[in-house]
C-alpha cells in the first residue's frame, strides 16, 4: 500500500507530494493523517529551508473527500459530529501550512479545487503548469466556504472579485489564475519541471532566518498600522544582523561575488 503523502528533504528543501492520484489527491482521512505527521518531522527539523506542496498524477488536489461525505450522510453518525471533524481536520491543516515558518511554494500542475484550492493558496508562493487551473467551488456540493478561504481569498483577490468566484463557483485556467494573482508564474509544459526547481533552489539558497522574519512580517502587515509595521520590522532587523548569514552577504557585496548564505 503506497504512502497517501510522500516526504523528500533534500538540500534543504522539504517537498510534501499527495500521492493518491486515483481519487485526484482528495484530502481524504489518510493524506490528512499522513500530512499531519510528516508536518511534525518538517516543523521539527533544523535544516528545512524551503517547503514545497505537490501533487502526483493529473490533479494538484480535488479537494474535499466526496465520497466520505457521502457515507457520513447515510451511516449512522450525527451529521454535525461528522462536519464538525472534517472541517477540524482542514482547518489545521491549512492553519499548519499557514504557520511554517519558512517560506512555502504550491507547485501546482492541474486542478486545484474546493479545499484543494486553498492549501495551493496557503503557501507563499504558487508555480503553476499551463495545464493548471484553480476553483473555489464548495457551492457545486451545497457548503459554504471553510478551510481559509474568508481569510486568504481576498487578501489575494480583493472581496468583490472573491465574492464572484465563490458564487460562481468557476473554475479557472492558469491564464486567468495569473491575471488575478491566485498564481505567481505560469510556465508551459516543457519549462514547469527546470522553472519550479531554479525558483525553489534560489529560495533555498537565501538567508533563511531573514527571510522568515520577513514572510512574519509580511502575513502579519495587512493587520497593523503603518508605526507598528515599521517598529516590528526594526525589531527583526536587530535579530538579522547579527547572522552568520548578514556578514556573509555584506561580505560578498564589497568583493563583488555570489553570496554563500548557510541558513543560519
Amino acid at each position: 500500500m503506497s504512502e497517501s503523502v510522500l516526504l523528500s528533504i533534500d538540500d534543504g528543501i522539504a517537498t510534501l507530494t499527495l500521492n493518491e492520484p486515483e481519487t485526484r489527491n482528495a484530502l481524504t482521512q489518510p493524506v490528512y493523517d499522513a500530512l499531519e505527521r510528516h508536518l511534525d518531522t518538517i516543523e521539527t527539523a533544523s535544516d528545512v529551508r524551503c517547503v514545497v506542496i505537490a501533487g502526483t498524477g493529473e490533479s494538484f488536489s480535488a479537494g474535499g473527500d466526496i465520497e466520505g461525505m457521502s457515507e457520513r450522510l447515510t451511516n449512522d453518525d450525527p451529521t454535525d459530529d461528522a462536519v464538525s471533524e472534517l472541517a477540524r481536520r482542514t482547518r489545521d491543516t491549512i492553519a499548519r501550512v499557514v504557520a511554517l515558518p519558512v517560506p512555502t511554494v504550491a507547485k501546482v500542475d492541474g486542478s486545484a479545487v474546493g479545499a484543494g484550492a486553498n492549501l495551493a493558496i496557503a503557501c507563499d508562493i504558487q508555480l503553476a503548469s499551463e495545464s493548471a487551473s484553480i476553483g473555489f467551488v464548495f457551492r457545486q456540493v451545497g457548503l459554504g466556504v471553510d478551510a481559509g478561504t474568508s481569510y486568504l481569498l481576498p487578501r489575494i483577490v480583493g472581496t468583490n472579485v472573491a465574492k464572484e468566484l465563490v458564487f460562481t463557483g468557476e473554475i479557472l485556467d492558469a491564464e486567468r489564475a495569473a491575471e488575478l494573482g491566485l498564481f505567481n508564474h505560469v510556465y508551459d509544459a516543457e519549462a514547469f519541471e527546470s522553472e519550479v526547481e531554479a525558483t525553489v533552489s534560489r529560495i533555498a539558497d537565501g538567508p533563511t532566518v531573514a527571510l522568515r522574519h520577513s514572510k512574519r512580517l509580511l502575513q502579519d502587515g495587512l493587520e497593523k498600522s503603518f508605526d507598528r509595521a515599521q517598529r516590528d520590522e526594526a525589531t527583526a532587523q536587530g535579530i538579522v544582523f547579527e547572522t552568520a548569514d548578514h556578514r556573509e552577504g555584506v561580505e560578498a557585496f564589497l568583493t563583488d561575488r555570489r553570496p554563500e548564505f548557510a541558513g543560519r
